[in-house]
């Protein structure tokens, strides 16, 4: 088994990025809802896991075959080579989802695969009793769409946005994959100032710290795949040490992060040290309208409050309204927001450059672009 046929899922909304992820990295990839699908050698499975930044995980797609019956997923499920991926001592248990098919039991569906891949591999493993699954851990997913069958292998574990930095969180804390895409979708480049005034904890200043010095965000993680068997030990190997060579630990960074709550800008430091960035960004608390700005050609991105109960919309209006005012008097700096607050631009005093639909968990919002004009020179 030379290559693999890999599925990097996404969030809705950010499929393109992750597609321009996967092709930085040097594979083709096709783009569909919510995953982006890519052919690439097994060494693919470690790189793309540590450094894909705005992906939620990445799936080996074992086959995929339509099933009308239980009898046509036992066979299709059967028909495909397990034994290429799963030890005879490995773990599979079996997840599943079935949207408008035939086979609309996911249970019943789950217990058929799970009882055809434990056939197959005795067969080809040449055992006769049960299988022991007391090996590595295979996660299994049999999706069915409209009849067809998709079945993978979960290679991340934990979902990919779990880093490992986070040691505290606010109330409703900012996915780390949106939070990378959020500064993608910017033309920020690490030379130019970043400042966060709704840093919460401190998320999106860290994620820009990671990208501004080019570090994988899977550093400092774990992944179901590495004990796989099929993996060579020298893949990881290779991963990590091109993930170390490709880091830029001596780019300079002017990132702020600032929120007028004491204990968010306590657990933003503490996540800041947790990522091993605790020099690079510096951490404030103060409100909005004391933002001060001394340079040109910045950036604010951000994650403000959305104001959902009644009793904070007042406050979040005056938020918005000030942070409009403050920029309006720095034309060189593009500003970000992410929010679910309709009248946002109404508030902030100004139409946004472009508008972009994205999904902050199940939460509809508009990211508001605010382009600035550079200063010459610069």
């Amino acid at each position: 088994m030379q290559k693999v046929r890999l599925l990097a899922t996404a969030a809705m909304g950010l499929e393109a990025i992750v597609a321009k992820e996967v092709r930085d990295l040097g594979y083709e990839a096709e783009v569909e809802n919510g995953k982006v699908i890519f052919d690439a050698p097994i060494s693919a499975i470690p790189r793309c896991n540590l450094w894909l930044r705005t992906a939620d995980r990445v799936k080996i797609i074992v086959g995929e075959f339509k099933a009308e019956s239980f009898d046509d997923l036992f066979e299709g499920t059967k028909a495909l080579p397990w034994e290429n991926y799963i030890s005879e001592d490995g773990q599979f248990p079996v997840s599943g989802k079935s949207v408008k098919s035939k086979l609309y039991s996911v249970p019943d569906c789950q217990a058929i695969v799970k009882k055809s891949i434990a056939e197959r591999l005795k067969l080809k493993h040449g055992m006769v009793s049960k299988m022991p699954e007391t090996g590595a851990l295979y996660k299994v997913e049999v999706a069915l769409l409209k009849d067809i069958v998709t079945l993978t292998l979960d290679t991340s574990g934990a979902g990919l946005h779990k880093r490992g930095y986070r040691t505290g969180q606010g109330e409703a804390p900012l996915k780390e994959t949106m939070a990378a895409a959020l500064v993608l979708l910017t033309n920020w480049k690490p030379d130019y100032p970043l400042i966060d005034p709704f840093c919460g904890s401190g998320t999106i200043p860290i994620e820009a710290a990671l990208i501004g010095q080019n570090i994988a965000p899977g550093f400092n993680r774990e992944f179901a795949s590495e004990g796989w068997n099929f993996i060579r030990n020298k893949s990881w190997d290779e991963a990590l040490t091109e993930a170390e060579d490709l880091a830029k630990y001596d780019q300079k960074l002017d990132i702020i992060g600032s929120d007028i709550s004491h204990k968010l800008i306590s657990i933003s430091s503490d996540n800041a040290i947790e990522a091993g960035l605790s020099d690079l960004i510096t951490w404030k608390q103060m409100q909005v309208s004391d933002l001060t700005i001394k340079q040109d050609n910045g950036y604010i991105i951000s994650n403000p409050p959305y104001g959902e109960r009644m009793s904070d919309q007042e406050e979040v209006k005056q938020m918005y309204h000030d942070l409009g005012k403050i920029m309006n008097e720095h034309p060189s700096w593009s500003v970000y927001i992410i929010t679910a607050f309709e009248a946002f631009e109404r508030q902030f005093g100004k139409a946004a450059t472009k508008k972009r639909k994205l999904f902050n968990g199940f939460i509809q919002t508009n990211y508001y672009q605010y382009f600035g004009q550079k200063v010459k020179g610069e």
